[in-house]
């Protein structure tokens, strides 16, 4: 089990860039793949990115990709979602979760662990 605290969210203009990062608790942090996920009121929690346990292998949802940027520091036990062109589509509450898989990354139930979230809104 890893416990997740994440941060960096925030208020900002369309455009703009934030930087969301997710801290981990444990010793086998760099054996888990980590993945970003969002909920916005009134909608599903939705896939944004996820990053295998090397780093090596990234992936994202479509209405991200090319805009945001998902990696992590193993040694610092840490995920960072860089985001930029941010659009006001993108308000939601980000969650950073840890899985034990290796496929099917942008399933949510593949995640065991999840943080309590950070909130982004984006305006016009």
């Amino acid at each position: 089990q890893v416990q997740l605290v994440e941060s960096g969210g925030g208020l900002v203009q369309s455009g703009d860039s934030l930087r969301l990062s997710c801290a981990a608790s444990g010793r086998t942090f760099s054996s888990y793949s980590m993945g970003w996920f969002r909920q916005a009121p009134g909608k599903e929690r939705e896939f944004v990115a996820a990053v295998s346990w090397s780093g090596g292998n990234t992936y994202y949802a479509d209405s991200v990709k090319g805009r945001f940027t998902i990696s992590r520091d193993n040694a610092k036990n840490t995920v960072y979602l860089q985001m930029n062109n941010l659009k006001p589509e993108d308000t939601a509450r980000y969650y950073c979760a840890a899985s034990r898989h290796t496929y099917d990354l942008d399933k949510s139930w593949k995640y065991g662990d999840w943080g309590q979230g950070t909130q982004v809104a984006v305006s016009s």
